[in-house]
């Protein structure tokens, strides 16, 4: 027996797929089509259930955390760790016990962005918003109830946010999240959200009725704040880009609240406004 190998076969037979535990539980879970159904091959829930636990958790974790989060048998999990260490989707410590994300995710990640045809043809847009702005800009796409960093354009300002591209931040509390939920049904957000929303800062809308209620406002104004709500000290604005609708990209504009005037505000209001217009001719085919 290998050193560190859980005991028992723990041998499982792939031939009668079956809902696995954890599956549909991680982030931007449901997105796959059959994930946690009869019809779902189980080896394969598991593996992207276990590369979205740590996409969602960076760092080295042990075999005992992971299985305790995922509710695997522990001799499968650890085959199943063994087996993506050695093609190179997870990578381990010096002592072999410790488990976390892999450089071939990076790769895997970086031809989806490569190979988007919405991040390309905005990135001249991107960047005139970033020069008209001189604020921290993203492009995103919704995923569940996320949004995802597809592009991002850091502040020419020496005080700004953190950025980086596939950073994923919940919909309800961002101004990107809010500008996507705003294309869709008032019945289609509550069936996405549940009723109480995570509290990120204490200016978070929790109430998912209040949050229906601002949403009324984003279609009216055409765009959508986060007020302190992801990031005390930062207000974001956000636009979708209607090149399908439901919408699932917009483009926000992140400043520090600490800079931002009235002046200021409405200049980033009319150049997301203009970036809006300039996308959605660059998408029109898409």
């Amino acid at each position: 027996m290998t050193t560190g190998e859980p005991g028992g076969s723990g041998a499982e037979s792939e031939s009668e797929p079956e809902p696995v535990a954890g599956a549909g539980t991680g982030p931007g879970a449901g997105a796959g089509p059959g994930a946690g159904t009869p019809a779902a091959v189980k080896s394969a829930v598991r593996t992207v259930v276990l590369l979205e636990h740590f996409a969602a958790r960076p760092g080295l974790h042990s075999l005992a955390d992971i299985q305790h989060d995922l509710s695997l048998p522990k001799s499968s999990l650890y085959m199943l760790l063994r087996t993506l260490v050695n093609l190179g989707w997870v990578e381990t410590d010096a002592t072999g016990t410790r488990y976390g994300i892999g450089v071939r995710a990076l790769l895997v990640g970086s031809s989806y962005i490569d190979g988007d045809e919405v991040v390309a043809a905005a990135r001249p847009t991107l960047d005139r918003l970033s020069d008209d702005t001189t604020e921290t800009i993203h492009l995103a796409r919704m995923d569940g109830t996320s949004v995802v960093y597809l592009s991002t354009r850091p502040s020419q300002h020496y005080l700004r946010p953190f950025t980086r591209v596939g950073r994923r931040l919940p919909v309800h509390s961002t101004a990107l999240g809010k500008a996507l939920l705003a294309t869709h049904s008032d019945d289609e957000v509550r069936a996405l959200l549940p009723r109480r929303l995570e509290a990120v800062t204490e200016h978070t809308i929790t109430d998912r009725e209040q949050l229906v209620e601002e949403l009324a406002l984003v279609r009216e104004q055409g765009y959508a704040v986060d007020r302190e709500e992801n990031t005390l000290g930062l207000r974001c604005f956000g636009v979708a880009v209607p090149y399908r609708t439901p919408a699932r990209d917009a483009v926000s504009c992140s400043v520090p609240v600490a800079r931002l005037t009235a002046d200021h505000e409405q200049r980033i209001k009319a150049a997301l406004f203009e970036a809006r217009d300039r996308l959605s001719v660059a998408t029109r085919r898409m």
